[in-house]
């Protein structure tokens, strides 16, 4: 194995959280390996007592529940030693740049420890798959099919390969199992447009832009701002006003008539 070309040392991260808003939620879990500039690899594991409760669904996904961090330590108190065993270290993660990274910080900064990541080189390994192994229709045509798009853009040339790429991969993943972030395998790529439907909509977003989402309990809840994650029926009845925001605010059209039907459900219910 390749070993790295390092000036300094770098540390890959990864983190378990009470959720995926980098403003609220907290770390339960860090893990850290540490390479140096002679490839020696330093490894530490911690779990982290959030002081907030861990949401279920963030539980079932991975597996640290309320109880596995009662008598952890909380980010505050181990804050210093974490930003020592990371001085002067490059950080290095799988999507870190957009959650890793941000969380971290944040945890820092409530802490009250000045982690500067001024002169540290960000290494997001998720993007490097990104870019290189590109997610475009072109990409697509050519793996799946083995083809180059002739008179790429136009939009019938686009739709025909389109639909050339999916009955290939109706083809390649017929059979092939699937690992959902619970652990959960079966196989979704069938000759079967139900079931296509549930696979290439695995998201739990009641409008489509996400800015209202399901919770674990199959609640609308808001997923962004300062009410993010309270549960919409609440939120128009406790600040009727925010309902007029929005519906005059710049928000998609969709989002607006979700919000709306939410509304007049709650009417009729009375």
């Amino acid at each position: 194995m390749i070993q790295l070309n390092l000036t300094r040392p770098i540390a890959f991260f990864d983190l378990e959280t009470t959720g995926v808003n980098v403003s609220s939620d907290r770390i339960v879990e860090i893990s850290i390996l540490k390479i140096l500039g002679n490839g020696t690899k330093e490894v530490k594991t911690k779990r982290i007592n959030p002081g907030i409760p861990i949401p279920k669904q963030s539980s079932e996904i991975h597996g640290i529940y309320d109880n596995d961090v009662a008598n952890e330590p909380t980010f505050k108190s181990i804050a210093k030693s974490l930003s020592t065993f990371l001085d002067d270290c490059d950080l290095g993660g799988y999507n870190s740049n957009r959650f890793d990274v941000p969380i971290l910080v944040e945890e820092f900064m409530r802490a009250e420890v000045d982690f500067d990541l001024k002169n540290r080189r960000l290494i997001d390994v998720q993007n490097i798959f990104h870019l290189m192994e590109q997610r475009t229709l072109k990409a697509a045509y050519k793996f799946y099919c083995g083809k180059e798009i002739i008179n790429a853009h136009s939009a019938q040339a686009d739709i025909e390969a389109t639909y050339e790429v999916f009955l290939s991969q109706l083809e390649k993943y017929d059979g092939v199992e699937y690992e959902d972030k619970k652990g959960n395998k079966f196989i979704p790529v069938k000759n079967d447009m139900q079931a296509i439907h549930d696979f290439t909509n695995m998201n739990n977003n009641a409008d489509l832009a996400g800015r209202i989402i399901f919770n674990d309990k199959g609640v609308e809840v808001f997923n962004f701002g300062k009410h993010a994650g309270k549960p919409v029926e609440q939120v128009l009845r406790d600040e009727q006003s925010y309902y007029s925001w929005m519906m005059n605010g710049d928000f998609p059209l969709y989002t607006k008539r979700v919000l709306k039907e939410i509304k007049e459900r709650m009417q009729a219910a009375k």
